[in-house]
């Protein structure tokens, strides 16, 4: 952890000098850059930044008229998430039914959400926006050279390159990623479910009832309690051993299709190759067609008497074998399927790191006496673990969100007969991504669907910052070269 917290001693040094400069630039700055806490573009047109100066003053205006005419009417009802339901009323003028001037809940939340942003964008803005002009005014005052409008868009695309690079897509990001993931959270504080979707109805805050309910028994009725505890046990159990046996099984079988005493190893190769060619989402409907209670599978196993031989022992209850219709058979055959479907590709990526290992080091293991055994284990795994230990964090926290093998899999397959399981619109094949997903399509329960989100945004940032921080600190790179 010691680098998260120098990387956070970092930041906060910088916010600090960056407020202390904000600071030096209001009480040392002159009438124009005072000016400029109101007036944006003073400061600029006083240094004759006619250009940058206009601009500030338009994003400034831009922001006031937003503010106005558009933000406010929807943060004023911020507080309430509305109060107005709609209602059919006569209107006399028209003399027809018509909908009243209703509030719609989810609409204030979006764009009020979406105001704060603005908000905090314009705050950032204004707060530089006095330290640069309290920079041009020392320049000034040293008689340095001031930059023009002109000089200032070629900086740009010369030592600023890298904002120009960076600007697009940390748009994007703010767009499409802040926006959502800020609805998502304020969601997870509200009653917006099924009895509450707007515009016919209205929802509003709840505080921390639905993290309550969801890490709390809460009876017969709401037991998403007991739900959330067995899908986040299986949840972890399906990441670790999905990503370990891929992980390990692609290792294992690139060594054995690349050892000497392999034959036609370009074959192999290229066979397993082929397997990644097939998009997955139709090799797991026709495995999962295959493993059905009428499936191939099971005829092949009544066929020669396996079915039957596990009836006698005790083992099954049922004429065919539920591969992926009971629990503990669909648990292990999901896994099963999945090592089948991963391998493959783990297997091409650990060929080019195996290729490189030093060979000095596994010629002097095996003239010291070491067994194959002893130098996986001391020298080819502890090499790949440096090599793609990142790559195996990401598969960890892919697989905690691997949504296409869990519900292509069980979808119109399994079927809960947990009543507990049943109440709370979960299965026990479930992993906390799919019984957010069944929530909010199926049944619209966006309120405990926002919940389980941010439970899994914590786990996979938790995770993520701990793992690599064990697998980037130090430096390990001299021990392999």
């Amino acid at each position: 952890m010691n680098k998260v917290k120098a990387g956070l001693q970092t930041f906060f040094a910088a916010v600090g000098g960056f407020f202390r400069e904000f600071g030096r630039s209001v009480a040392k700055g002159d009438l124009f850059v005072k000016l400029s806490l109101v007036w944006m573009g003073a400061g600029y047109i006083r240094r004759k930044q006619i250009a940058k100066g206009i601009l500030m003053t338009l994003f400034e205006a831009a922001v006031i008229l937003y503010s106005v005419l558009f933000a406010g009417k929807y943060v004023a009802k911020f507080a309430t998430l509305g109060t107005v339901k709609q209602e059919v009323v006569f209107n006399i003028a028209t003399m027809q039914n018509e909908f009243n001037d209703f509030d719609n809940s989810f609409i204030i939340l979006l764009f009020s959400v979406i105001s704060f942003l603005v908000w905090a964008v314009f705050l950032v803005v204004w707060l530089y926006n006095m330290v640069a002009c309290y920079r041009l005014q020392r320049r000034a005052e040293a008689g340095e050279h001031i930059n023009t409008f002109r000089e200032d868009l070629k900086s740009f695309v010369n030592e600023k390159f890298h904002i120009t690079l960076l600007a697009l897509p940390v748009a994007g990001v703010v767009l499409f990623t802040a926006v959502p993931l800020f609805i998502l959270i304020a969601v997870a504080f509200t009653s917006y479910d099924q009895q509450h979707m707007p515009p016919a109805a209205l929802f509003g805050w709840v505080g921390l009832k639905n993290f309550k309910d969801l890490f709390s028994d809460g009876g017969l009725t709401v037991t998403f309690g007991y739900a959330f505890r067995k899908i986040l046990v299986w949840t972890l159990v399906w990441s670790v051993f999905a990503t370990l046996t891929t992980y390990l099984g692609g290792i294992l079988l690139s060594m054995l299709v690349n050892s000497k005493y392999t034959r036609l190893p370009k074959m192999w190769r290229s066979l397993f190759v082929l397997t990644i060619a097939v998009p997955q989402f139709v090799s797991l409907l026709l495995v999962r067609n295959f493993f059905a209670n009428n499936g191939i599978v099971n005829t092949i196993c009544q066929g020669i008497g396996l079915t039957g031989w596990l009836r006698e022992i005790g083992l099954l209850s049922t004429s065919y074998i539920p591969f992926l219709s009971a629990p503990g058979w669909a648990h292990v055959m999901i896994i099963l399927i999945n090592i089948w479907i991963g391998v493959p590709y783990q297997m091409m990526i650990a060929t080019g790191v195996l290729m490189n290992i030093p060979v000095d080091q596994l010629e002097s293991a095996r003239i010291d006496g070491a067994t194959p055994r002893q130098s996986f284990i001391h020298i080819t795994m502890p090499y790949m673990l440096f090599v793609t230990g990142p790559a195996l964090v990401t598969d960890f926290v892919r697989n905690i969100n691997n949504f296409n093998v869990i519900y292509l899999l069980t979808q119109d397959v399994y079927t809960t007969t947990d009543q507990l399981m049943a109440n709370s619109q979960a299965k026990e094949t479930d992993l906390l991504i799919t019984w957010l997903f069944n929530l909010t399509q199926n049944y619209y329960n966006y309120k405990m669907a926002s919940a389980i989100g941010i439970v899994v945004f914590v786990i996979c940032a938790v995770f993520t910052l701990v793992a690599f921080n064990r697998f980037l600190r130090g430096d390990r790179e001299e021990a392999y070269r």
